[in-house]
């Protein structure tokens, strides 16, 4: 069996490849999602075209997301969180991360993306790339601690203003 990228644990032909071909339609927004993440792994930059929604293809750049398609070796995808984006939804949104290599290195895609239905049809509308969250090596200096710059000011007074 040729396991569906997506992760659904179901077979590629009987999963995604037949929203892919233009078979079957998307029930859900995440469905959608799951297949356009499919479509990059097998590299079906067509349908990453023909799922965006119409209001939103004048951005689209082919070229990019041919570049990173081919140049990117899939790891999987996870999806974080679904708002809405069922059977009987108009909009929807999916949070996911995507882990890839690229150039020898392992990176992650961090995203909430929104999802639109035009005449019954699941399109992905917009994504919003989630900053990653910052971790100190050190402990934060507090305002009434001693500079780190070693002034002998308070944090607040020198460095911290």
């Amino acid at each position: 069996m040729d396991a569906c990228p997506c992760g659904s644990n179901v077979s590629y032909d009987s999963c995604c490849r037949p929203l892919i071909k233009g078979e079957q339609k998307a029930l859900t927004a995440e469905q959608l999602m799951r297949s356009r993440y499919s479509a990059y792994v097998k590299k079906e930059i067509e349908y990453i075209l023909a799922s965006l929604h119409p209001d939103s293809r004048a951005d689209y750049d082919e070229k990019s997301s041919r570049a990173w398609a081919e140049s990117a070796l899939w790891h999987g995808i996870k999806i974080l969180k679904t708002v809405a984006g069922g059977a009987g939804d108009n909009e929807g949104q999916v949070e996911f991360l995507v882990s890839f290599t690229e150039k020898g290195l392992k990176q992650e895609h961090h995203e909430l993306s929104s999802f639109r239905k035009k005449d019954g049809t699941w399109y992905f509308a917009a994504g919003k790339t989630m900053p990653k969250p910052v971790s100190r090596a050190a402990p934060k200096t507090g305002r009434n601690d001693p500079c780190p710059c070693n002034s002998g000011k308070k944090y607040k007074k020198c460095c911290g203003q």
